[in-house]
């Protein structure tokens, strides 16, 4: 299934994609997707609906309907930092020895073509595709061998990034990653049940039309099963947390000379499978 939510900004109904691209309602059956509706046992009762039977929402999705992020209330937003060997190359960083674990603000969601703020004052705001991961039955102390039934689905994240204020401002990375529309996920959280390996899922991004990522999730330092299981040691895992796992080599930063992003120009990103994200750059 490829689960959505469309509308308005702060008014989004729960849908999912049919055999031909339409949106069908879904509010019949869940209240949103996110939280409960994403358990095992809700999402095995949502695979077993009649997709032609539910009601058709007019326009076509990522044209004239717009998609909101697709997991709504979001409780973590959990990222990882280096995790493909040639991206820690290019940034003339280290492979770290455990994963690097950072967080971006649930303020930064946004929708998967929604417009992309440069912040006030920055001169660095870098992009980064990345497979999202989407828990479905939560749990801490999660073991490596059941971790990916702990999956709920997976979707495309664009990790957007201003570097000055990640590594030049002091502290932590989060100052560079939690800016507002700084997390734009969808458009669709595809169940796991249609992704048989998350590991071999090709990923891309242009900027203009200019291709600048093009790699591939096999590619990982640390796996989608080891993430799940290495960060349930540290907190539990909730039904509709998001864990972002890492960028390809590709990024702004990496560019020689170092290249980013300014108001006007156009991202557009995606991840076999998992659908394509368009957006454009408007100043703060």
């Amino acid at each position: 299934m490829k689960l959505l939510r469309y509308g308005l900004p702060g008014q989004e109904k729960p849908g999912v994609l049919d055999a031909q691209g339409r949106v069908r309602d879904l509010s019949g059956h869940i209240a949103d997707v996110g939280g409960a509706a994403l358990l095992p046992q809700q999402l095995q009762a949502l695979r077993a609906l009649n997709l032609d039977s539910l009601p058709l929402v007019a326009g076509t999705p990522q044209s004239d309907l717009r998609l909101g992020p697709c997991v709504a209330g979001v409780g973590k937003f959990i990222c990882i930092g280096l995790n493909y060997s040639d991206h820690a190359a290019e940034s003339g960083m280290q492979v770290p020895p455990e994963p690097v674990v950072f967080n971006k603000w649930t303020s930064a969601i946004c929708g998967p073509d929604d417009t992309v703020e440069i912040p006030r004052g920055s001169l660095k705001t870098d992009w980064e595709v990345e497979l999202g991961v989407v828990i479905g039955q939560g749990g801490r102390y999660i073991s490596e061998a059941d971790a990916l039934s702990h999956v709920a689905g997976y979707c495309v994240i664009n990790d957007v990034s201003e570097r000055e204020y990640q590594l030049e401002r002091s502290g932590t990375w989060d100052k560079g990653k939690g800016c507002d529309t700084f997390g734009p996920i969808g458009p669709w959280l595809v169940t796991a049940d249609e992704i048989p390996d998350p590991q071999a899922l090709g990923m891309w991004l242009d900027v203009d039309g200019k291709r600048f990522q093009n790699g591939s999730t096999s590619t990982m330092v640390y796996q989608v099963a080891y993430l799940v299981s290495y960060l349930s040691r540290f907190m539990s895992l909730q039904s509709g947390d998001v864990i972002s796992t890492g960028t390809p080599p590709g990024v702004g930063m990496g560019q020689k000379p170092p290249l980013y992003l300014r108001a006007g120009q156009t991202m557009r990103l995606g991840i076999e499978g998992l659908g394509v994200q368009t957006q454009t750059t408007v100043q703060a």
